[in-house]
């Protein structure tokens, strides 16, 4: 489980970055957003749409299916809303080398720090100015992509970096990193996504974030910490075969859009793909 840091550490940096980051929810030309319960949710934003992710390959989504997120080195789904994910804050597998050769990977006596659930996967180096500025330009550069394959919004995994860094990271830094990505989907027209962090909601939406993806939110018990501060403005994914959770359709106060799926994200005709959407 995630261990929540301390948000007064990092509550005047928050909202000065808020301030001066120019990050603002997407709007329509009229500058009007749709509101829910009170929450503003994005204009276009498709709130409560039947859901697929689809990280493990690309397929055709069922009938009825919405939204479907994808790798950044898929292409969008056709007719759906359509949401790119990039890993913003650890290197994808077999993708750490040139992370690395440019010195920007976390380091422990010269080792790079890897994600315990994730050993494939190592940890950026957010912990300077110089750091994240580099980080940014190259994830930057997948924002690019994104935007350039006709995405509607990106989802950035991995916020919660700074829990798995041995004390070495903080919420702080990456709050500092979060706010030029943000800045920087939204000049490309993208709506972006908080992944991860559930206990900082409310910090990173500061920053502009305009709706989260909720991985394992009824396992950990903290669906509302994001309905709380994007309302119906939450994709939600739950692994059932792995949780223990019976029915994570049934938990009360579960985000509108959810979808069970198998761990490895599978495709159909794999003798675990797992495709169920509440």
């Amino acid at each position: 489980m995630r261990i929540p840091p301390t948000l007064c550490m990092v509550a005047a940096l928050v909202t000065a970055l808020a301030a001066c980051s120019g990050a603002q929810k997407a709007s329509s030309e009229t500058g009007e957003e749709s509101s829910t319960d009170g929450i503003a949710v994005p204009e276009g934003f498709p709130a409560g749409a039947k859901l697929d992710y689809q990280l493990g390959g690309a397929y055709e989504p069922v009938d009825g299916v919405d939204v479907v997120v994808r790798d950044v080195t898929d292409e969008p789904a056709d007719g759906v809303y359509s949401v790119c994910y990039l890993n913003g804050f650890q290197t994808q597998p077999a993708e750490s080398a040139p992370w690395l050769a440019d010195g920007l990977v976390l380091l422990i006596d010269g080792v790079p720090l890897a994600d315990p659930d994730w050993p494939d996967e190592f940890l950026l180096d957010t912990s300077t100015a110089d750091h994240r500025a580099s980080i940014a330009e190259r994830i930057g550069e997948g924002l690019q992509q994104c935007a350039d394959k006709g995405y509607d919004a990106v989802e950035l995994d991995n916020l919660d970096s700074y829990t798995r860094s041995e004390g070495l990271l903080t919420l702080a830094d990456n709050v500092a990193l979060a706010a030029m990505l943000v800045q920087r989907g939204h000049d490309l027209g993208l709506l972006v996504g908080q992944k991860n962090a559930a206990e900082e909601s409310g910090a990173f939406e500061d920053l502009g974030f305009d709706f989260a993806v909720a991985e394992q939110c009824v396992e950990f018990d903290e669906c509302t910490d994001y309905t709380d501060t994007y309302g119906e403005a939450v994709l939600a994914i739950e692994y059932p075969r792995e949780s223990g959770v019976e029915d994570p359709c049934s938990a009360p106060g579960r985000p509108e859009s959810m979808v069970l799926r198998d761990r490895d994200l599978t495709m159909p005709g794999d003798p675990a793909y797992l495709y169920r959407a509440c």
